[in-house]
């Protein structure tokens, strides 16, 4: 069973911020930092790369845009169940191992995306690319809670925002000029390129950050009834579903702005791509205005009830623009409302992230594990439901993120109580030395 933290406290924050690192934190922080970086930008780079391709996707296949749009889906399902299963590999097996492989199929898959025949093996392909490619996500997370803790593992995540960050800046842009010399065949080619040399950079750079004094034997059976205490632990579980609802509106964005912004306004692929960046900027300057002001200053329940309350109020925007309540709007205020959404994801998703995963000292890559097969799950329901009513309206994508949002405060207020995060604190402690 594995053990849980305490829930933070900023007196507890305080004292991780300034603790000494450890050994494997001074040699290898700043190769882990961009090697990690790249591992977390993975996800990004295969779906926003993509998504100015998605209306040429459909008709170059003879499919539906809600067909399309299930090659999203399968991905991103694909990057939740493989988290499920390599999480607890690597808490057994340690981190390198389990990643090279992910990392070999997901490339395979990849360059055979780029010549699949009908949008049925194309998404096909994309489950089998999603489920190797969780590797890269889950052990990621986990390697940065080898290594880290506290408020030191929030200000990471930041970091971590920031590397990955550029992933959405730039993939969008990339595809979009891709276009202009290639169709949508040639975006998968450049992403086989990059994998590839994120694969040799992880073989040649990435130490192993959990010795085999810290690894877990007992096969599945082991995993399961770690994964179960963790879910037992009612706060953790809420961080969890209150990160995991908060993607979903994020998600819904990914998947239905290519044809919002194209299609219902009007927009080019390249201003498509312009805007994407735009918006992953404002979450980009969010992420570190939320690691070098707000963490060691706020509380991080403070500042994940504000980024929630935040996408809440953007989310209602949007819905008010899209159904005409506000009469007749153009691009500008959509535009507006996504980036203030997107932004807030910046200080959201890595402190929900945190939070959760101080409540575990062991089973690292379960906990991870858990933390990305609920977000990716939510996400996966909410890429068909924005498109349930046709390409005319945006109407179910403003839907879709406010109910995520909606859900994601029930859970944060409902199971993590952060009014009460001091004395929980207080009974840990109290536990743990009984």
């Amino acid at each position: 069973m594995p053990e849980h933290a305490a829930a933070p406290t900023p007196e507890t924050q305080q004292e991780s911020t300034t603790a000494p690192p450890s050994a494997a934190t001074r040699r290898t922080g700043l190769l882990v930092t961009f090697v990690l970086g790249g591992l977390t930008a993975t996800p990004p780079l295969a779906m926003d790369m993509y998504l100015p391709s998605l209306p040429e996707v459909t008709r170059s296949l003879h499919a539906s845009a809600a067909a399309v749009q299930l090659t999203l889906t399968a991905c991103l399902l694909g990057m939740a169940l493989g988290q499920l299963v390599v999480g607890p590999m690597s808490d057994r097996w340690g981190r390198r191992r389990p990643l090279l492989t992910g990392l070999a199929v997901y490339l395979v898959a990849t360059a055979l995306c780029a010549v699949a025949p009908n949008v049925e093996t194309l998404v096909a392909l994309r489950l089998v690319q999603g489920l190797a490619g969780a590797a890269g996500i889950v052990i990621a997370r986990a390697v940065v809670r080898d290594l880290y803790d506290g408020v030191a593992m929030a200000r990471f995540f930041s970091t971590l925002m920031l590397i990955s960050g550029v992933a959405p800046i730039v993939a969008p842009l990339i595809g979009g000029q891709i276009l202009r010399v290639t169709d949508w065949r040639g975006v998968f080619v450049v992403l086989t390129v990059v994998g590839a040399a994120l694969a040799v950079l992880v073989w040649l750079r990435l130490p192993e950050t959990l010795p085999p004094a810290g690894r877990h034997g007992g096969g599945v059976g082991q995993a399961l009834r770690a994964m179960r205490g963790l879910l037992a632990d009612l706060p953790f579980t809420g961080y969890m579903l209150a990160g995991g609802f908060a993607f979903a509106a994020l998600f819904a964005y990914i998947s239905a702005s290519p044809f919002v912004i194209q299609e219902i306004y009007g927009a080019s692929p390249q201003t498509f791509s312009l805007l994407f960046g735009l918006n992953s900027v404002g979450l980009v300057i969010a992420g570190q205005i939320n690691g070098k002001v707000l963490v060691g200053r706020v509380s991080l329940d403070k500042v994940l009830g504000t980024g929630l309350a935040v996408i809440v109020l953007a989310a209602t925007a949007l819905l008010l623009m899209a159904s005409g309540a506000l009469g007749e709007v153009g691009l500008a205020p959509i535009a507006a409302a996504l980036f203030v959404l997107m932004s807030a994801m910046g200080i959201t998703l890595p402190n929900a992230q945190t939070l959760a995963l101080l409540r575990t000292r062991h089973a690292a890559g379960s906990a991870s594990a858990l933390l990305g097969t609920s977000s990716f799950l939510v996400g996966a329901t909410a890429s068909p439901l924005v498109g349930v009513a046709g390409e005319e309206t945006a109407v179910p994508m403003a839907v879709v993120q406010l109910g995520g949002a909606l859900v994601a405060v029930a859970c944060f207020v409902g199971m993590c109580r952060p009014w009460t995060t001091r004395d929980t604190a207080r009974a840990g402690s109290e536990g743990d030395e009984s």
